[in-house]
């Protein structure tokens, strides 16, 4: 199978020197494996992704000198493939409607004596609309759907479940990471797969993009160690092969704090704008 990377950018404001340093990274692991790079925009969140942003990401990757096969794939185009895939999950009886509100979660789990468990997607769900048995008749289209947890690790066979990590999370872990029903269940919980404004998640969406993709590395920041975890209990749930991980440590900025959108004075445009050449910005990054 051919070694393939990907960079997975959302069209939601401008890529600064930490997108750079992940697409760089896997763009230069895919050239030294004689594999391939591959470019997919993370459109979902149609509320937020603009045009111009998206335009924006093409002129910044083909200035750091990355290519990439032509059509790009879109995750906006693809909701038929989410629905199928959220059709089989309700079939299975996986998946549960939910109504719950933010303020109605945090007021679930809150106690005196300690703070709320924390998952990769927030506090870790405490159940409040999961049935006992699992749901029948049709899919519901109009409320958020979430994923038993339990049901899942039942159905997918614990013993299974595991992926490989060739970089390393937040605490080093590295090599086979196996996974357990308890880590499973108590730190990640039972996390929102279709979300009423996109009719998908990230999660879901990432999951099936990659298998289409046929990504075989999947090179992204320590950030996503956790939902990792997410990812491959879908994979096996889905019946889709599970890439090799490669999770790599974040660009911060000079205090310490890791860097997001909104820090435009670390915009890759702008860099560009002021004279910086793309090995400028690999010195920056340690590339």
């Amino acid at each position: 199978m051919t070694f393939t990377t990907r960079f997975a950018p959302s069209p939601t404001g401008p890529l600064h020197l930490g997108h750079a340093y992940s697409a760089l990274l896997a763009y230069d692991m895919a050239c030294a494996a004689d594999g391939r790079f591959l470019l997919r925009v993370e459109d979902i969140d149609r509320s937020r992704a603009r045009p111009a942003w998206e335009a924006q990401i093409y002129d910044d990757l083909a200035w750091l000198g990355l290519k990439w096969p032509e059509p790009v794939m879109r995750q906006s185009d693809r909701g038929s493939v989410y629905n199928t895939a959220l059709d089989a999950l309700w079939t299975q009886g996986l998946l549960y409607p939910c109504t719950c509100r933010r303020a109605d979660i945090a007021a679930a789990v809150s106690a005196p004596q300690e703070g709320a468990p924390l998952g990769p997607d927030g506090i870790v769900y405490p159940g409040l609309c999961r049935p006992d048995m699992p749901q029948q008749g049709s899919r519901p289209y109009d409320v958020p759907l979430r994923l038993d947890m339990q049901r899942a690790c039942a159905v997918a066979g614990i013993s299974d479940v595991a992926f490989t990590e060739h970089g390393a999370g937040p605490q080093g872990q590295s090599g086979h990471i196996r996974l357990t029903t308890a880590a499973l269940i108590n730190d990640i919980g039972d996390i929102v797969l279709s979300r009423r404004d996109m009719g998908t998640s990230y999660h879901l969406s990432v999951v099936l993009d990659d298998a289409a993709q046929g990504i075989t590395d999947v090179v992204r920041g320590e950030d996503l160690f956790e939902a990792t975890k997410i990812h491959v209990m879908l994979q096996r749930l889905l019946d889709l092969p599970t890439p090799a991980y490669h999770h790599h440590p974040l660009v911060r900025d000079p205090a310490g704090k890791r860097l997001a959108k909104r820090d435009d004075a670390r915009a890759i445009a702008l860099f560009r704008d002021e004279g910086a050449t793309t090995a400028d910005i690999r010195a920056m990054i340690g590339l």
